[in-house]
């Protein structure tokens, strides 16, 4: 079994065919959206290969350490953070081919007027063992 990581973007993406950004829904289609995306992880959660999925908030802040005995620098919330990554679905699956037939799936979730948002999703495996370093 591999992990990998079904990613929703916002933006950055090619448009999907239904693309009408979700501040533009009503609450009815919305409640569908998320009505499909927890069947679609029941199923997957009685075949075994769910793991884990999460919709992020809008909202973010970069942090970085700035020394030794000095709080953390932040910087933000920055529009590029909250625009590009919508939230996640992490599936552990027998191969490459499942996972992106998976993704395939999850893309057609309905959006505006009912109708499947046929999105692109951006399918990356875990990393599995360290990368090696030779010098």
């Amino acid at each position: 079994m591999a992990k990998y990581l079904l990613l929703k973007h916002y933006r950055g993406a090619p448009a999907a065919v239904n693309d009408v950004p979700m501040d533009r829904w009503t609450p009815e289609e919305i409640s569908a959206h998320v009505r499909f995306m927890l069947d679609f992880a029941d199923r997957l959660e009685k075949t075994g290969e769910f793991v884990d999925a999460q919709a992020l908030a809008p909202e973010g802040t970069w942090v970085r350490y700035d020394g030794q005995g000095r709080p953390p620098v932040t910087d933000g919330p920055f529009a590029e953070t909250k625009d590009l990554i919508a939230g996640w679905m992490v599936v552990d699956v027998d191969s490459h081919e499942r996972a992106v037939e998976l993704a395939g799936e999850l893309s057609a979730a309905p959006g505006a007027g009912g109708r499947p948002i046929h999105e692109w999703l951006e399918v990356r495996p875990f990393l599995s063992t360290p990368p090696t370093i030779t010098e």
